[in-house]
C-alpha cells in the first residue's frame, strides 16, 4: 500500500468521522437515547483514533518495510469497518445482534496495533 494510499484511507475516515460526530451532535441527539448517542460517539472516537493511526502509516511507510505497514493498516480498515461500523449501525437502528460484531473489529485493530508493535522490534528501517 503506497503512502498517499495511506493518506487517502486515512482522510477519507477522518472525514466521515468529524460528520459522524457532529450528526450526533447535532442531529441523533434530540432522536437517540443517551444510550445509542454513547455507543454512536464511541464509534466516532476509535474511528477518528485509527484514521489519524492510518496517517501515522502513511508517515512510517516511506521509512520502513512496506509489508508489516501494509498489513497493520488493512488490519486498521478492517477494524473501523467492523467496530465502528457495527456501532454506527447498533446505535442508529437499535438492532442489538449487531452488537456482535463489534469485538471482531476490536480484535482486528488489536491485531494491527501487535503488527506495528512487531515491526518496531523486528524489522530493520528501509
Amino acid at each position: 500500500m503506497q503512502e498517499r494510499h495511506l493518506i487517502a484511507y486515512a482522510s477519507i475516515n477522518l472525514f466521515i468521522a468529524i460528520a459522524a460526530g457532529a450528526f450526533g451532535a447535532h442531529g441523533l441527539k434530540a432522536i437517540l437515547s443517551a444510550d445509542m448517542l454513547s455507543i454512536w460517539q464511541t464509534a466516532v472516537q476509535y474511528q477518528m483514533l485509527h484514521g489519524l493511526a492510518l496517517l501515522a502509516l502513511a508517515n512510517l511507510s516511506s521509512r520502513w518495510q512496506a509489508k508489516p505497514i501494509r498489513l497493520s493498516a488493512i488490519c486498521m480498515l478492517v477494524g473501523i469497518f467492523l467496530f465502528s461500523g457495527s456501532l454506527y449501525l447498533l446505535a442508529f437502528t437499535g438492532i442489538r445482534i449487531l452488537g456482535a460484531i463489534t469485538p471482531i473489529g476490536g480484535v482486528a485493530f488489536l491485531a494491527g496495533w501487535a503488527i506495528l508493535l512487531w515491526a518496531a522490534f523486528k524489522h530493520p528501517s528501509k
